[in-house]
């Protein structure tokens, strides 16, 4: 796919101008990402085998139609899936189903090829007519009301290995941290600066949540526009606040570009891409420093974490979390 000049010009201007108390910042995916970027910048290394589910209240050959409808919904969503018997290093989805008055209810199980049950999730319910001689059109939707739910396994699944290693992982697990909706941005920036940031920081070890429930940390994002109209440009300011549950500020993130007038008011795409993945970096690093990820034995001591500053307090009502003021970065 070939971008026009604009678009190629905010890709390569991004950049992570200040982050407090971290030191030097990783910065990946600076630049051009490409149009396949986010197939390809962390391909998974796994394959997840669906073999027939054969606890699923199904036929054999309903249940094979349901493992390929499973298998083309994953694909959909970047999941490496196939509808097979596991080979050995595979991860392997059980699907089974039970009766709930006049619904059946799917139930997805996610395992390790150690064998080892790495979380499961209940699918949306299906009428127990449907269910009984389901048509095509049926396992497709089920499928598809599955798959996300899967992939949200998976994710959680590497963020935990990770984030450490099992000894350290049985005692503490890895940090999850509440990520609300970006604010401020033109277009669909807000979501999709959100979704590519959810994306990164679970690449990073980290667990994603949508809500503030069991968070340690959260990192909010504002986007501010600034019309430049002697240039024709616009400056976009996107500033990353880190802060744990207690409230302390643990430090910022901010990205500044100067982008031609009007380029990001329809579709971020790549551009949201390459920002939230440099962000994702520094984003861990603050973590890290604040002693969100276990130290493991023999590891060097950790860097003192920034000085309490103002932070953002983390209420029972993700609505009433306050949107962060762009300042400085210290």
């Amino acid at each position: 796919m070939r971008w026009s000049d604009p678009i190629r010009a905010a890709l390569a201007a991004f950049a992570l101008v200040a982050l407090a108390a971290c030191g030097d910042l990783p910065q990946p995916f600076r630049g051009n990402p490409g149009g396949q970027a986010g197939l390809l910048a962390a391909p998974p290394a796994y394959r997840l085998a669906i073999p027939r589910p054969a606890g699923a209240m199904l036929t054999d050959r309903q249940a094979d139609g349901f493992a390929e409808a499973l298998s083309t919904a994953l694909l959909a969503n970047e999941v490496p899936a196939s509808a097979t018997d596991p080979l050995p290093l595979d991860w392997r989805l059980t699907v089974e189903a039970r009766l709930d008055g006049t619904a059946v209810v799917p139930r997805y199980t996610l395992t390790d090829p150690d064998g080892q049950r790495q979380g499961s999730a209940e699918g949306a319910r299906v009428s127990s007519r449907e269910w009984s001689a389901p048509s095509a059109d049926v396992l497709t939707r089920v499928a598809r009301d599955a798959a996300p739910r899967v992939a949200d396994l998976l994710l959680r699944a590497e963020a935990a290995r990770k984030g450490m290693d099992p000894a350290a992982l049985a005692v503490a697990g890895p940090p999850r941290i509440y990520v609300p909706m970006v604010r401020g941005a033109p277009g669909d920036g807000n979501m999709a600066l959100t979704a590519r940031l959810r994306e990164a920081l679970n690449q990073q070890g980290l667990v994603v949540q949508e809500t503030t429930q069991g968070a340690r940390f959260a990192v909010t994002g504002q986007v501010d526009v600034v019309n430049q109209p002697a240039t024709r440009t616009q400056r976009i300011e996107i500033l990353w606040t880190v802060s744990r549950q207690d409230g302390e500020d643990l430090g910022r993130v901010l990205q500044l570009n100067e982008v031609p007038q009007g380029v990001l008011e329809r579709f971020w795409g790549d551009v949201a891409f390459a920002a939230a993945n440099e962000a994702a970096g520094g984003v861990r690093t603050v973590i890290s420093n604040a002693g969100g990820f276990p130290t493991q034995p023999g590891a060097a001591p950790r860097p003192a974490g920034p000085q309490a500053g103002q932070g953002l307090a983390m209420p029972q009502n993700p609505g009433a979390l306050p949107a962060p003021q762009a300042q400085a970065a210290e």
